[in-house]
């Protein structure tokens, strides 16, 4: 099974290089764990979710004969992870003029120096 799996998002997508298929779960239960490249998601999905349902449903009938109930998951192709530190470079610094008052407007009257 898991080679059909693989022989049929190899054949859907344009850049077959970084297609993977993991298997999860139990013997008679398998889960598939499709990843795709990120130009190619599209493709293995369909409009309005039609090839991956045709693909689950081929699946689930070359299954039935062995007595597997299997699923297929179509995953996101994983980000490049940023460092913690890189996002900082990026972060807004504020001076205490353009923060916000946390003390309510009383029209300006001080009632410290009144005293």
């Amino acid at each position: 099974m898991h080679g059909l799996v693989e022989v049929i998002a190899r054949a859907l997508v344009d850049d077959p290089t970084p297609v993977e298929v993991v298997v999860a779960g139990s013997e008679s239960e398998p889960v598939y764990r499709l990843r795709v490249g990120k130009d190619d998601l599209g493709k293995v999905i369909g409009k309005k979710g039609r090839t991956a349902k045709a693909f689950r449903t081929l699946i689930a009938a070359a299954a039935a004969k062995q007595h597997l109930r299997p699923t297929l998951e179509i995953l996101e192709p994983e980000r490049p992870r940023r460092p913690e530190n890189e996002g900082e470079a990026d972060a807004v610094v504020m001076s205490d003029a353009d923060a916000p008052s946390s003390a309510p407007d009383d029209g300006g009257t001080d009632t410290a120096a009144d005293s």
